[in-house]
């Protein structure tokens, strides 16, 4: 009931102003045209409304004249003439009654005029309209561009960032962008070449981030939503007026200059490709981070954002804003492109493939959204280039890490035999690979030879039914094998080497067995690798504790325990006590870092050892005790030597200092 007394009053007022006005122009019948002009001009300053108004003139009610109507509407235009007073300040937006709308409602009136006058001869009045439009488009292009520059919203990169969930691997970086053993508390000061690993606080200091992830509920707002209206009221009546060229190229620059900036503010500097490929790794590997946020944040949000406000501004010019949006988006997308073709085309190394397969998986998904979004041929086939060459970049990149794997020549062995940087790095550098095995698994296939599956044609396993990624992670461990293999030939003892292979195979077999890695080259695959350990061991054995077993040999002493020859005998406790503490000395240097080999090695020694040594003196040990200076020979019991052993594998070389018996 309120709201139809409302409603009712509003209507009475409105036909109240309305009669007024009808009663002050009636009033003015009989003075000069101009007079009724101006009076409808000043009226239509206090009510916009009263600007359309065709049954003020004339006091019988009837139309006023084409000739009147666009004089009126010519005067509004012209009050705002570029050249005049006026064109100092913007019109006013604020309220729909006030200046802007009456200007706009001038300029509809001339335009319906022009269609009505189009087929009459009237030359005088279709001149000055085109005229009047032609100052009226040059005024609203000033508007247009004021408008737009006014509202536009700088982007803020803070919430953005905010916006962006990071996924950091556990595999630090030094400052050559090499991966480092994450968990392995030794420093490696031995010459590792080319894999040389790096202190503790290098590696401690930085990590490789897997791509950034942007928040699903992440959104920009590109111009201030109030304006909206007023620029689609703006560039309606251009392109009704003919000047869409105008238009365009005023949204273009403005819209682009406002792109420009959002890549300024996400640190996406110019770059020639030139200028690419002369930078460091560190500062490098910085822009390569800020490109993947860029791509993702421009594609998601500002380009979409962007498409949305043309769709908006230019409703019902379907041609317009497909112009407008590829025109504005263009620039900002293909400097972002230039640096993905300059990274893949880059010179590869190691260090680079994880950041350039972040690059790929963006780019990919970056095609996919821009193929909905961009209707320009040219950037479309620049993307799908760029994703290509990334593509082969990746795959190039990981070629050379293998070939870097099979050519390391490092000529300078580990002191102590332990884990080689070499076998570090390679593992670690695997089993991220292993987080890259979606995309891996798809380049890989397209580009897999028979040349790189030949270490696996004479395996009995399945290799060659294993995923790409995987077959060629186990082509590569293979190839790291062999390398540590020729690294254990420049031991001159060969026990050593094989303290060294088993190091070495069972750091490899443990990250495998406690990573993804596991599942992709399967449980036969580690079963074969810890049979190759214990025969290493076997071997390390053989090498090491022959010499001194021999010495406890019945063979070559002169007879049974009741007659043999107790200068050979002597000299066999002699040569045993010579053995087993040089052995001591020189392997409690050597390092087993793995706490279960380490025991194991020592109750495998243990168990050869000690009841050999019981045994023989237990069958000659009186014969040499009951002799003059016995402690001279038999210095130690089979207890001290199980103690003993105790100490070796643990990188810190000792010597046996002991109180030797008295003789009795």
């Amino acid at each position: 009931m309120a709201f139809t007394t409302t409603t009712s009053i509003n209507t009475g007022g409105e036909d109240r102003v309305l009669a007024t006005a009808q009663q002050i122009v009636n009033s003015l019948n009989n003075t000069p045209k101009e007079v009724r002009q101006d009076m409808l001009l000043i009226l239509s300053s206090f009510d916009n409304r009263l600007s359309n108004i065709t049954s003020l003139i004339d006091g019988d009610g009837a139309s006023k004249s084409e000739e009147d109507r666009f004089a009126l509407a010519e005067k509004v235009i012209l009050r705002w003439d570029s050249s005049s007073e006026g064109s100092r300040r913007s019109l006013n937006w604020e309220d729909s009654g006030d200046e802007a709308g009456e200007y706009l409602s001038a300029i509809d009136e001339i335009l319906n005029l022009m269609d009505e006058l189009s087929v009459r001869s009237d030359s005088e009045i279709v001149d000055r309209a085109y005229s009047a439009i032609q100052h009226a488009m040059s005024r609203l292009e000033d508007e247009f561009r004021h408008v737009l520059i006014r509202n536009t919203i700088p982007l803020d990169a803070e919430r953005l960032y905010g916006s962006i969930r990071r996924c950091s691997l556990s595999f630090p970086v030094n400052d050559a962008g090499i991966i480092t053993g994450e968990d392995d508390d030794e420093d490696d000061d031995e010459d590792g070449g080319e894999f040389e690993s790096f202190s503790e606080d290098d590696r401690s200091s930085r990590f490789h981030e897997r791509g950034p992830s942007l928040d699903d509920n992440a959104s920009v707002d590109l111009i201030d939503p109030k304006a909206v209206d007023e620029l689609r009221e703006i560039a309606t009546r251009m392109i009704r007026s003919g000047f869409e060229k105008e238009c365009i190229q005023v949204y273009s620059t403005v819209r682009r200059d406002a792109l420009d900036e959002c890549l300024v503010i996400l640190g996406i500097e110019k770059l020639s490709i030139e200028e690419v490929q002369k930078i460091e790794w560190n500062s490098l590997d910085e822009k390569m981070k800020k490109w993947i946020q860029a791509v993702k944040i421009v594609v998601r949000l500002i380009l979409s954002g962007e498409k949305s406000l043309c769709d908006q501004i230019f409703c019902g010019a379907d041609e317009t804003k497909e112009i407008c949006f590829n025109e504005t988006g263009k620039g900002c997308v293909m400097q972002l492109l230039n640096f993905g073709e300059a990274v893949a085309i880059g010179r590869r190394s190691p260090e680079k493939l994880f950041r350039i397969l972040d690059m790929y998986d963006v780019m990919a998904e970056a095609l996919a959204r821009l193929e909905v979004l961009v209707t320009d041929d040219v950037v479309i086939n620049e993307a799908r280039d760029v994703l290509s060459g990334l593509g082969e970049a990746a795959c190039g990149t990981f070629a050379e890490f293998e070939n870097a794997v099979q050519s390391e020549t490092s000529k300078k062995p580990m002191q102590s035999g332990e884990i080689h940087p070499l076998t570090r790095y390679v593992m670690n550098y695997v089993k991220l690979i292993v987080d890259y095995s979606e995309t891996l698994n798809l380049l890989l296939e397209i580009r897999e030879d028979d040349d790189q599956l030949e270490p696996l044609r004479n395996d009995d396993s399945d290799s060659l039914r294993l995923t790409p990624v995987a077959r060629r992670l186990l082509v590569l461990i293979t190839s790291l094998h062999s390398n540590l293999e020729e690294k254990s030939k420049l031991y001159e003892d060969g026990a050593l080497q094989y303290i060294f292979l088993m190091n070495n195979i069972l750091y490899v077999v443990q990250k495998v067995k406690g990573s993804d890695l596991g599942g992709l080259l399967g449980d036969n695959w580690v079963r074969k690798r810890r049979g190759q350990i214990r025969q290493y061991a076997t071997s390390y054995l053989r090498a090491s504790w022959t010499k001194v077993l021999h010495c406890l040999k019945d063979e070559g002493i002169g007879g049974s325990s009741s007659n043999a020859s107790r200068v050979a005998l002597k000299e066999r406790f002699k040569n045993f006590n010579a053995c087993f503490e040089e052995i001591y000395r020189v392997q409690t240097a050597w390092k087993v870092p793995d706490a279960q080999l380490r025991e194991e090695l020592r109750i495998s020694i243990s168990e050869k050892v000690i009841p050999a040594y019981r045994s023989f003196m237990g069958r000659f040990g009186n014969q040499v005790e009951s002799g003059r200076h016995a402690g001279k020979y038999i210095k130690y019991t089979a207890d001290d030597l199980e103690n003993y052993l105790l100490d070796l594998f643990e990188g810190s070389p000792r010597v046996l200092h002991h109180m030797r018996r008295k003789s009795t």
